[in-house]
This record gives structure tokens, sequence and C-alpha cells, in this order.
């Protein structure tokens, strides 16, 4: 699930520095994969920064990166409950990327918003010696739209709620972890 993202820096970065009032800036790359650098945005004290972070964490336990957690369990899993709690993030992208079998060939299909908008990845952040060096990206059931080519999608925050996204309002969290509305993105072959 959302394997591959699709980060196009103009109009990208403007949008989100003057949407989080911060300066916010990353490379283009269509097709940013697992265990690349990602520009992510962080909350430290009460202020939001950006921290650039590998898209994957390496669990002892685990033979594989583990990029994705899934919202319904992440506040309660050992892996993810920590971070979850005091290290929410968000990584704003152009899109993302699934594939879906089709005529014994898997077809690659893009995600985006319809209006060329970012979209806000829910994420976690992993911390070593106070930097934040690792993002885990969260997913959801799909909505009737995604559900098409993949069972789970992103967690999407819209900008209006990137606030309650990063407060102590725990109660609030789920609600926000819902999938976001089928009529709010646009699928077209890659």
């Amino acid at each position: 699930m959302c394997g591959r993202l699709n980060v196009i820096d103009y109009p990208l970065c403007q949008i989100v520095s003057d949407t989080l009032g911060i300066k916010f800036y990353s490379k283009s790359n269509n097709n940013l994969c697992p265990s690349e650098n990602v520009a992510a945005i962080v909350r430290q004290e009460n202020y939001l920064l950006q921290a650039d972070m590998q898209w994957g964490i390496q669990p002892p336990w685990s033979k594989r990166l583990v990029i994705n957690a899934q919202s319904e369990t992440v506040a309660h899993k050992p892996t993810f409950a920590q971070a979850f709690t005091r290290h929410r993030c968000l990584v704003p992208c152009s899109g993302w990327y699934e594939w879906r079998k089709e005529s014994n060939k898997k077809q690659k299909y893009y995600f985006r918003h319809k209006e060329h908008h970012p979209i806000y990845m829910a994420g976690i952040s992993y911390y070593r010696q106070g930097e934040a060096l690792e993002v885990v990206t969260l997913t959801t059931q799909s909505n009737h739209l995604c559900a098409q080519y993949h069972h789970r999608m992103p967690v999407l925050i819209k900008p209006e709620s990137i606030k309650l996204w990063f407060g102590q309002n725990f109660s609030e969290l789920q609600k926000l972890m819902l999938p976001l509305e089928q009529d709010l993105l646009v699928v077209s072959a890659a």
C-alpha cells in the first residue's frame, strides 16, 4: 500500500510554506521510494518545522523495511504507540502510486488531489538523540474510489485539520484517520 510517492516541488513547496507559515522545500521526485529521504513536517515544542527523514524503519522483528502503519492499531502496537503519542508528523506530497493487476500485468495508477493541491499524508516520526530521522506513513481503509485499486489508502489530513493533527486531543485523532472523501481525489493510469 502506497509504496511510492510523487513530489513535484512547484507549486507544492510554495503552497505548503504559505499554508503552514514556515519555509518548506523539497526536491522533485516523481518516484520517491521507501528508504529514500522525504521532506516531512514535525512539531517541536510549539513550532512546526521541516525535517528530512528516511521513509521507513527497520524494527528488530522485521526482515523488511516498515513504511506504513495501520491507523486502527497505531496507538496500541508497541512499535508505533510512543511515536504516535509524541511524534506525529505530515508528509506533504503531490500524490502517490498504486498498482493493480490487469490482463496478467501490473498497471500503475497515480492518485492526486483533484485541484492539484498538496496532499498531507499522516505519519509518525522516529527520533534518535533529539533528531527526527525516520518516518512511517499511516494507512486507513480505502474510500470507494481507492478500493478499486487497493484495500488501504494513506491517511490524508486536510489543511484545516493540521492543527488538530499536531494537538493533544486524542479523541479527535480517530476522526482525522478516516478515509478522505473520494470526490477530492483523481486517479489516472501512470
